[in-house]
């Protein structure tokens, strides 16, 4: 039992940084000169369809996972399921002893949900009601773009072609910074790529909260390799670290057994069994650790 309460600790206490700092770490992206325009030559528009030429294709993607999550002196490691379909649905099951399932997080468009199995309860809210992501534009999308290793823009579903005009880029030796700043939200978005491939091997968001002494949150995930996926890469090993002005929480994410299941339920149905809790009582458990 005390390793299961370890578990759903580690849930609970992941599960609000994920939603409330989608933003990176001591180290990030964003250079200390200004970025120049990107897309005023031509190799730069070349550099930046070969980043948008490495958008996976695949629609599903699953995955045995391994997750280690470090935070102060609480250092945790288990395994779990993970489980996506594009533009629908990012499932992490969180398993105890390999096989019983503690807890689940599932992103979908319109909200989250997170289910301690142990205990019976759950979660579900929709992105709004968390000021944070409401007011930054940070939603199922930016997600689901860093877990599939591509750009995103604020309150865009996907970015396309005709949408790179509206990144920054800075050569930095073999790589590009690529950037975009939202002023108005005081975001800044960085992502740093392969000159060569186009491939992304870092992104970082920060945030910067001028209503707290313009307290900085960052998130920063990086990419440390990547498997062979029908003709494209995706990322099989990352490393996200969350810094909060209180708190930093790092995690790794190692998946394994890579592939394309698409018979498995898009959407979790609770039983009756379950209670539903409010977000101040998950927030109090994870204050608590």
């Amino acid at each position: 039992m005390k390793r299961l309460t370890s578990i759903l600790h580690v849930a609970l206490l992941a599960a609000p940084l994920l939603l409330l700092g989608a933003c990176g770490s001591k180290k990030s992206v964003v250079a200390d000169k200004p970025a120049v325009a990107s897309a005023d030559t031509v190799e730069q528009k070349a550099f930046m369809q070969r980043v948008h030429a490495n958008v996976q294709t695949q629609e599903f993607v699953t995955s045995k996972v391994k997750f280690a999550i470090e935070v102060g002196q609480l250092k945790q490691s288990f395994t779990g399921n993970l489980k996506m379909k594009r533009n629908d649905v990012i499932r992490l099951q969180l398993m105890a002893f390999g096989f019983v399932e503690a807890a689940r997080l599932e992103f979908t468009p319109d909200q989250v949900l997170i289910m301690d199995r142990i205990n019976k309860q759950y979660l579900r809210v929709p992105y709004h009601y968390v000021d944070f992501l409401r007011e930054s534009g940070i939603n199922f999308y930016t997600l689901q773009a860093l877990f599939w290793n591509e750009l995103f823009l604020p309150n865009h579903q996907s970015v396309a072609q005709q949408d790179m005009d509206a990144f920054t880029t800075m050569a930095e030796g073999d790589n590009m910074i690529v950037s975009y700043d939202d002023a108005k939200a005081g975001m800044n978005y960085s992502w740093l790529a392969s000159k060569a491939t186009g491939r992304i091997s870092m992104a970082n968001i920060a945030y910067q909260d001028r209503l707290n002494n313009n307290a900085t949150t960052q998130l920063n995930w990086d990419y440390r390799h990547f498997a062979q996926m029908g003709r494209k890469h995706f990322p099989d090993n990352m490393g996200i670290t969350v810094t909060t002005p209180k708190k930093e929480l790092k995690l790794s994410l190692e998946l394994n057994y890579l592939g394309n299941d698409s018979d498995w339920e898009t959407r979790t149905n609770i039983s009756g069994k379950y209670n539903e809790v409010e977000i101040d009582e998950i927030l109090r458990r994870f204050m608590a650790l």
